[in-house]
C-alpha cells in the first residue's frame, strides 16, 4: 500500500469512528489540521466573551430583573453561542486540503487568543491566557487519543437520522405524560429551589449514569458475540468503490478484531445511542422550559416555592429566570433521558430507523478493515 493509500485509509476510518484501527503513531499525525473544527468553535465562544465584556463592561453576566437593551442583547449572544460555534465546526470540517486546515487551525487559535486578552472570561489577562492553553491542550489530547473523531462521527451520525430522534420522540409521549405530573406537583418546586445547584448535578449525573450503564450493557449483550466472533465480514461491498479501499484486495484470510478495536466498535455503538437520546431529552427539557415561561407568574412562583429566588444561574451567568425553572428542568431533562435509554432498548421500530443503519456502517467499515490489514500485510 502506497503512503497516499494508505493516509487517505487511515482519514477515512478516523471519520468513521474507528481509530483503533490505525497503526501506532498515526493519530498523532496531523493532529493540529485535525483539530481546526474543535479550534474554530472555541473561537466563537471567546468572541462571544469579548462581546459581552464590549457591551456590559463586566467580564461576568449579571442581569437581576428586567433587562435592559444592553442586556436583551446579551442574552441573545448566549442563546446564538453555541448554535454558531457549532456551524462554524461543521464548516470547518468540510475543508478538505491539509494546509487549508492548518491555517484555518492557526487562525481560529489567533483569534482565540486574541479575543482572550481583548475580553475574556476573566479580568486578569494572564488568567485567560492559561485558561486557553488549557482548552487548546484538551483539545489536542482528544484529537490525539482519537476520542474527538468518535464524538464528531457519533454527532454526524445524530444529525443525519434526525427523523428517527422525531420518532423516538413521539414514542417516549408517555413520560411527557408522567414529568407533566411532576411539573405541576409542589412540593417538586420547593425541592427544586431548595436544593444547592452541586448537589442536583450530583443527581442528574447520577441518573445518567444509570442510563448510560443500561445502554452500555444491553448493547454488550446484543452485539458483544457478533463483534467478538472470531471471523468477521470480507465480502466485498460495492459501497467500497469510491473509498480509499476500492482498489485495494479482497482479503484472503479473517482478521479478527483486536481487544483495542472491539472497545472502539461497542464505544462508538453505545455513544451513537447516547447522543441521540440526550437529543430527544435535551428537547423534552426545553419544551417543559418554554412552559415554565409561559405559565409561572410571581404570584404562583411564591406560592410553589415559597417566595423562592426570581433570578437564577447558569454555567456562573445570572439571567432573568426563576432559579427553580433550571432546576427542575435540569431534573425533568434527566429523568427523560434515563426514561428513552430504557424505552429505546426495547423498541423495535427504534432499532430499525436508528440502531440497524449504524450498525450497518459498522460492518462497513469492518470490511474495509480486513481489506486495509490484508493490503498491510502483503510485501511492498
Amino acid at each position: 500500500m502506497d503512503t497516499y493509500t494508505r493516509r487517505a485509509a487511515d482519514h477515512w476510518f478516523l471519520q468513521n469512528g474507528l481509530p483503533a484501527v490505525l497503526r501506532p503513531g498515526a493519530l498523532v499525525r496531523r493532529v493540529w489540521p485535525r483539530s481546526a473544527p474543535a479550534f474554530a468553535a472555541f473561537a466563537v465562544f471567546m468572541a462571544n466573551s469579548a462581546a459581552v465584556v464590549t457591551v456590559t463592561g463586566k467580564h461576568t453576566i449579571d442581569i437581576n430583573g428586567q433587562p435592559t437593551r444592553a442586556e436583551w442583547f446579551v442574552l441573545g449572544l448566549v442563546v446564538i453561542v453555541a448554535p454558531v460555534a457549532a456551524l462554524l465546526g461543521w464548516l470547518v470540517s468540510r475543508i478538505a486540503g491539509v494546509r487549508a486546515r492548518t491555517v484555518a487551525a492557526t487562525v481560529a487559535v489567533v483569534a482565540a487568543i486574541g479575543f482572550g486578552i481583548i475580553g475574556g472570561p476573566s479580568p486578569r489577562v494572564l488568567v485567560d491566557l492559561v485558561f486557553e492553553a488549557v482548552v487548546i491542550a484538551i483539545v489536542l489530547a482528544l484529537t490525539a487519543s482519537g476520542l474527538g473523531s468518535i464524538l464528531g462521527w457519533a454527532a454526524r451520525t445524530t444529525l443525519s437520522r434526525l427523523a428517527a430522534a422525531g420518532s423516538l420522540l413521539l414514542r417516549a409521549l408517555p413520560v411527557l405524560m408522567l414529568t407533566i405530573l411532576v411539573f405541576f406537583n409542589s412540593p417538586v418546586w420547593l425541592m427544586a429551589s431548595i436544593v444547592s445547584r452541586p448537589r442536583l448535578w450530583v443527581a442528574v449525573l447520577f441518573l445518567a449514569a444509570i442510563a448510560a450503564t443500561f445502554v452500555v450493557v444491553v448493547t454488550v449483550d446484543r452485539f458483544g458475540p457478533t463483534i467478538t466472533a472470531p471471523e468477521q465480514p470480507i465480502e466485498r461491498d460495492p459501497r467500497l468503490a469510491d473509498t480509499p479501499f476500492g482498489d485495494l484486495p479482497d482479503p484472503t484470510r479473517p482478521y479478527p478484531l483486536r481487544r483495542p478495536e472491539r472497545v472502539n466498535v461497542m464505544f462508538v455503538l453505545a455513544v451513537s445511542q447516547l447522543t441521540h437520546i440526550l437529543v430527544v431529552a435535551v428537547v423534552t427539557a426545553l419544551i417543559f422550559f418554554v412552559l415554565g415561561l409561559i405559565l409561572l407568574s410571581p404570584e404562583l412562583l411564591a406560592a410553589w416555592t415559597h417566595n423562592g429566588a426570581s433570578d437564577g444561574t447558569f454555567l456562573g451567568m445570572t439571567v432573568p429566570v426563576p432559579q427553580a425553572l433550571i432546576q427542575i428542568t435540569l431534573f425533568l431533562g434527566a429523568l427523560t433521558f434515563m426514561y428513552v435509554s430504557a424505552r429505546a432498548a426495547g423498541d423495535g421500530d427504534y432499532r430499525a430507523q436508528f440502531l440497524d443503519p449504524v450498525v450497518d456502517d459498522l460492518r462497513l467499515t469492518l470490511v474495509a478493515r480486513a481489506r486495509y490489514r490484508e493490503a498491510l500485510a502483503l510485501p511492498a
